[in-house]
């Protein structure tokens, strides 16, 4: 089983906010049932965490035994693409004046259905709409 893990999740853990000890054993869990992934946006992501630079990132990833997938290839683009699209037709003719979810979300969640069993994250009504058939944690 490998279980993807969405940007949300180490900054949860990092910011220690008040899920953090719910999340950790929900990680040791995932991680218990095979293994974590990240793609390469997620990574690129916790760069802009706050104090965060790449040994940080690159050592907790390390300690975790989270993978970084560096190499989406053509088919999670296109898969996030299509995806995106379709969103962004749905928010147009509901009239929304603009786009609430970025690109990364999209390659976040295609890369998890291609990619991996299921999804980590702390927004799961987001991926829900878009990603039906993708396994939530």
């Amino acid at each position: 089983m490998i279980t993807a893990i969405d940007t949300n999740i180490p900054s949860a853990l990092w910011s220690a906010k008040p899920l953090a000890a719910g999340i950790a054993e929900a990680l040791a869990r995932a991680a218990g049932d095979g293994s974590l992934r990240v793609c390469g946006a997620v990574y690129a992501e916790l760069l802009a965490y706050p104090k965060a630079t790449p040994e940080f990132v690159d050592s907790f990833f390390r300690d975790t035994r989270v993978t970084v997938d560096f190499e989406l290839g053509e088919e999670v683009w296109r898969e996030a693409g299509r995806r995106f699209a379709v969103y962004c037709q749905r928010r147009r003719r509901s009239g929304g004046s603009e786009f609430k979810r970025l690109l990364v979300d999209f390659v976040v969640g295609a890369h998890a259905l291609l990619r991996a069993n299921r999804l980590f994250t702390l927004e799961a009504a987001r991926y829900q709409r878009d990603f039906p058939e993708l396994q939530l944690i």
